[in-house]
């Protein structure tokens, strides 16, 4: 697993090993890669939330790519811990942020962050066949922490069914790579 371009360019990402199990499942290098030439442009200058972050991989991407910040959740202590590490490793210290939230309690936290943050992307990759995609969708339908014309890329099971509207989101682009279904809304 490695970062796919711009800044870190090549540089290798620390893996989360077996004993995290089944609990991080990172995004494939082609399946971001594919994802980043979608996004293209709209990376450069976003502020970016990588929820169930995993490794961090999406986040790192997106700053590697010009991305000005990125905050990565994720709820265990050693997989927040992981995260850190390859934030370090890509040299993205100042720019990132790691908070350790149990994200199946909601995502009201993330009003709490000052000044309230106005996020330009987002990306939400829980635990595939669990309904933490669909209420996270929803929850940031919702959300008042969205910028005009944000984008959240979610990820789960390629056969995983979502709604092509919900509130302010709109689908605009649908991928599947392997097992991933990838689901692209904006904020209208």
């Amino acid at each position: 697993m490695r970062i796919i371009s711009g800044s870190a360019r090549g540089r290798k990402l620390l893996a989360p090993g077996q004993r995290f199990g089944d609990t991080i499942r990172p995004t494939s290098d082609r399946a971001r890669e594919a994802i980043f030439n979608i996004l293209a442009a709209k990376v450069v200058g976003a502020r970016v939330l990588d929820l169930f972050a995993g490794t961090g991989a999406l986040g790192l991407e997106a700053l590697s790519r010009g991305a000005i910040s990125a905050v990565f959740v994720d709820g265990q202590r050693s997989v927040a811990e992981l995260i850190q590490r390859n934030i370090t490793l890509c040299g993205f210290s100042e720019r990132a942020t790691v908070l350790q939230r149990d994200l199946a309690r909601g995502f009201s936290f993330l009003t709490a962050i000052q000044p309230p943050p106005k996020f330009e992307l987002v990306f939400l990759d829980p635990p595939y066949g669990t309904s933490f995609a669909q209420r996270g969708l929803e929850y940031l339908a919702d959300g008042t922490f969205l910028a005009a014309k944000a984008i959240i890329v979610l990820e789960d099971a390629a056969g995983a069914q979502y709604p092509e509207t919900l509130g302010m989101l709109a689908c605009f682009d649908r991928r599947r790579y392997g097992e991933a279904g990838f689901w692209l809304y904006q904020h209208t």
